[in-house]
């Protein structure tokens, strides 16, 4: 059997078409408004703004909860959807010049884009209700850019995962000869996790990310969502975790590049003088993901 990112792009294709008949594919129908494109260097500053002024008007001062009633009916979500969003359909994403620039711009874009999913299609409760849960919602939240769909999946798994495919559905998640392939950013930084929002309680807060500070942003949100949610049982030996770590284990490395992880990003207190003595005997466990929606 062909491993998961050997799959040749006749069964990547054949596996799309299974995957859009079962869970649809990206909505990213024409609203019919001008899109006379954005140049490279106002694109990433112009989302920056529109995401402020989001955080600003409905998103808690942590990042944690969003008032999407509120959302819903401001002159800061009215503007979004009629000025910018149209435009992103004729902005081409290979004008960002530098890494930074690519990472936080799709960081920004995949938190827009779940924001505004949330409200367009009426959610209540979680992003996992509905006929097919958590797939339908990540595969059907889209926005076209560059005359191209790109869903919350192709954001995550493909662009700033570096291609690597949702680690529930096997293959890559762009064929080799998909056009968007062209944005993926390599190397995948394993810091993303800590800066995209799904809408859920379990998630990372929201944050509005500047290429002149990524590094710097992307390394507080990995201390934070480290420390706020690793325990050390030290009498036991355990670690309890978010399951993202378990989901995306080979993005930090496996469990060894876990482990390494959250000794870099732990306060340098005495848990971390713990860690590194028990690192090999620890035994790591996993919370419940917690779904509800971040209201």
């Amino acid at each position: 059997m062909a491993s998961v990112q050997s799959l040749s792009e006749p069964l990547i294709r054949a596996r799309d078409a299974a995957l859009a008949a079962l869970f649809g594919a990206g909505r990213c129908e024409s609203d019919g408004s001008a899109s006379d494109g954005l140049p490279s260097n106002a694109a990433a500053a112009d989302l920056m703004r529109a995401m402020n002024r989001i955080k600003a008007l409905a998103i808690s001062d942590d990042g944690a909860h969003v008032d999407y009633a509120r959302l819903r009916h401001s002159d800061a979500y009215a503007e979004y959807r009629r000025a910018w969003l149209p435009r992103l359909r004729a902005f081409d994403p290979a004008c960002l010049t530098t890494r930074e620039e690519r990472l936080a711009f799709w960081i920004n874009l995949y938190n827009a884009l779940v924001m505004d999913s949330v409200v367009a299609f009426g959610v209540q409760r979680s992003v996992t209700e509905g006929r097919l849960g958590l797939l339908t919602f990540f595969r059907r939240a889209a926005y076209a850019v560059g005359g191209m769909c790109v869903s919350c999946d192709d954001i995550e798994h493909g662009i700033l995962r570096a291609n690597a495919g949702s680690p529930f559905i096997p293959g890559p998640q762009f064929a080799p000869r998909d056009l968007r392939a062209a944005w993926v950013i390599r190397p995948l930084d394993p810091r993303i996790h800590f800066a995209l929002n799904c809408a859920s309680r379990s998630c990372p807060p929201i944050g509005v990310y500047d290429a002149a500070r990524l590094d710097q942003q992307l390394d507080l949100a990995a201390r934070g969502f480290v420390d706020g949610s690793a325990a050390l049982d030290r009498a036991n030996g355990v670690i309890t975790l978010s399951p993202i770590f378990k989901w995306y284990a080979r993005d930090f490395g496996g469990r060894a590049g876990v482990i390494s992880f959250l000794i870099a990003y732990l306060p340098d207190d005495d848990r971390r003088d713990w860690l590194r003595q028990q690192s090999a005997q620890a035994r790591l466990i996993y919370q419940p993901y917690d779904w509800r929606l971040n209201i």
